[in-house]
């Protein structure tokens, strides 16, 4: 990585650090306290971008790999899912999982956009213009899913204690479990096609990374060797 490259690789992440950050601190200021945060996916895949990315700043600093790219690509896809998760249907009144949007305060609301909008941006950004490419295999979405799936039973464990979901398609209460089933199976069909999307982009700037090959010139036939007998007697005359 060139200096200069390594420069905004560093700028870049610490930015989404500080975005995370200010995100969670000005969203703490509403109502939620940091503690009743934490169980919305929200926060927990901006705080894995967040320690993501400050380890790679450090790395990159340091001029040594980032982190696995296999790695980036499931953190990614998590705040990905975040920003579109949110703007698609939490936040879109068309959508039959709309929630109710609060009148927020300034700083409560720079930091929803934050959280919501800004960080999904920005690790996008780091991860299609600084990331290593052509890692990612088919697999890897599978592999991703385990992430949020795991989100899945730990909301559904949590409703049945604290009688609370943290999002409406997986109310139980209201729902229903078959309902909230036939949601987690929507959801993770999603993501799995969201991640062979993150994928097939991979691969596509791979390809686009990779210099063609220089075209190869044709072989000039090959000069006779001297100690030829007939070549270097010229022709037979009879």
């Amino acid at each position: 990585m060139t200096l200069r490259r390594r420069g905004v690789a560093v700028v870049l992440r610490l930015t989404i650090v500080i975005s995370v950050l200010a995100g969670i601190v000005l969203t703490a200021l509403g109502p939620a306290t940091v503690t009743g945060l934490l169980p919305y996916f929200t926060i927990q895949s901006n705080v894995a971008v967040g320690l993501l990315a400050g380890c790679a700043a450090l790395l990159a600093w340091r001029d040594r790999p980032g982190p696995p790219p296999a790695v980036k690509g499931a953190v990614t896809l998590y705040i990905t899912i975040t920003g579109v998760v949110y703007h698609l249907l939490l936040a879109n009144p068309a959508s039959p999982f709309a929630m109710a949007q609060p009148d927020r305060a300034p700083g409560e609301a720079l930091g929803n956009q934050l959280l919501h909008t800004v960080v999904p941006l920005l690790a996008l950004a780091d991860w299609a213009l600084l990331d290593r490419r052509g890692r990612l295999r088919l697999r890897h979405p599978l592999y991703w899913l385990a992430f949020p799936l795991g989100y899945l039973g730990f909301a559904l464990l949590r409703g049945l204690v604290v009688h609370r979901y943290p999002y409406p398609f997986l109310d139980a209460a209201t729902s229903g479990y078959p309902g909230v089933a036939v949601n987690a199976v929507g959801f993770a069909v999603a993501f799995w096609l969201l991640g062979l999307l993150l994928v097939g982009v991979d691969r596509g700037l791979a390809r686009r990374a990779t210099p063609p090959p220089s075209p190869t010139t044709a072989e000039a036939p090959a000069a006779p060797a001297a100690d030829d007998p007939v070549t270097a007697a010229g022709p037979r005359t009879s």
